[in-house]
């Protein structure tokens, strides 16, 4: 059953995400194309949220707001009580690198550094002394089960284990929140299943998850769904306790 609007209050609230009548409007020669068409919602803490729709319906836009990597033509973004939608290229970078936690489908490793130098580059980017970020890499890693292959090479590696990986990067900032575009999208089905009880245990331990998909049998694995069409929420759903 679809869900009513959920309505949208101020910063201060205590919601992780606030987000209130958000537009995205690209223009094209003399066409606006309106990617996002006033889409307001809000996640707390330790939610697991799937959002789904076909191709073109405006999840990646969604995705690449609640991700900072981009910003809304109008409306509010609100992340752990600060307003987004009004930040600059340099803040929404710092916010980006602390607050979120991306898992790709394509893992996005570097070929020729192992499992920990790639789960530490962001603790290289943010100035953490060596020794720290070394220790916080490998616990990052055990967190995914890939406390043996710190030294192996991601061709060394299968490709569930290169998704642990990523995870494990993802991790490592200890972000708000971990959101995850396709992730088992380049790996074979029992090997996705694999990876989404990973992001179960993940949640189990108090993690924020956010899913993109397209694949309902993924989405299947979060508590809620929010499907987006034409740029709209078409329905905003819960799964029973």
């Amino acid at each position: 059953m679809s869900a009513e609007p959920v309505p949208v209050t101020a910063p201060g609230d205590g919601a992780l995400i606030l987000a209130e009548d958000l537009w995205r409007t690209y223009v094209m020669g003399a066409e606006e194309i309106h990617a996002l068409r006033g889409v307001s919602f809000r996640v707390e803490r330790g939610e697991y949220v799937a959002i789904m729709g076909p191709s073109g319906s405006g999840k990646s836009t969604l995705m690449n707001l609640i991700g900072c990597l981009d910003t809304p033509s109008k409306g509010t973004y609100v992340l752990r009580g600060k307003v987004v939608s009004q930040m600059n290229d340099d803040d929404l970078a710092a916010i980006r690198n602390r607050e979120i936690g991306f898992v790709f489908q394509t893992f996005n490793l570097l070929p020729r550094a192992s499992a920990l130098h790639n789960v530490e580059l962001p603790l290289v980017y943010a100035g953490i002394p060596k020794e720290k970020r070394l220790a916080q890499a490998r616990r990052a890693l055990e967190m995914v089960d890939l406390g043996d292959r710190v030294s192996h090479k991601p061709n060394e590696l299968s490709g569930g284990q290169r998704q642990r990986v990523a995870i494990a990067r993802a991790l490592v900032m200890q972000p708000s929140i971990l959101l995850a575009d396709e992730p088992t999208g380049n790996l074979d089905s029992a090997t996705g299943e694999d990876i989404m009880r990973l992001f179960g245990k993940l949640h189990q331990d108090g993690h924020t998850i956010i899913l993109v998909t397209h694949e309902h049998d993924v989405a299947e694995h979060a508590h809620r769904t929010i499907h987006i069409r034409d740029g709209k929420i078409s329905s905003d759903e819960r799964k029973a306790s």
